[in-house]
């Protein structure tokens, strides 16, 4: 039930963004929401990623090696970024496009903040591990 949460956080995300920068840049506007909308997701995960090895870290569970927690984040975010290619190129872009309100837009600067203040989040649990 939870992770349905974070899909409609990121959907709204998507839209919003995709709203605001259809009348500038026209068609380049999808792929830059698409880039906004995958930078957003991986900052997210980064900071939880971040966290849970900052916590782990601190009870003494083992680690994995360098190595391969770059190989895992480098297969992390092309899975993101083919997830969201995928589903926001076809009918899920059509129905979201169709079914947003008014009343659940976002501000501009809150679509900008998100991101950033989770990349400044996750480089201070990263500088705790």
């Amino acid at each position: 039930m939870r992770f349905f949460i974070f899909t409609i956080m990121f959907d709204s995300f998507y839209i919003t963004f995709l709203s605001v920068t259809k009348p500038k840049f026209g068609r380049k506007a999808m792929l830059w929401a698409l880039l906004y909308i995958c930078l957003t997701e991986v900052a997210f995960y980064a900071l939880l990623a971040c966290f849970f090895s900052a916590f782990s870290s601190q009870l003494n569970i083992g680690k994995i090696s360098s190595e391969k927690a770059i190989f895992l984040s480098v297969l992390c975010v092309l899975f993101i970024y083919l997830k969201n290619w995928m589903r926001y190129n076809g009918k899920r872009r059509n129905i979201l496009n169709a079914k947003k309100s008014k009343k659940h837009k976002l501000q501009a600067w809150k679509l900008i903040a998100v991101p950033i203040a989770c990349i400044i989040l996750a480089f201070v649990f990263f500088k705790a591990i």
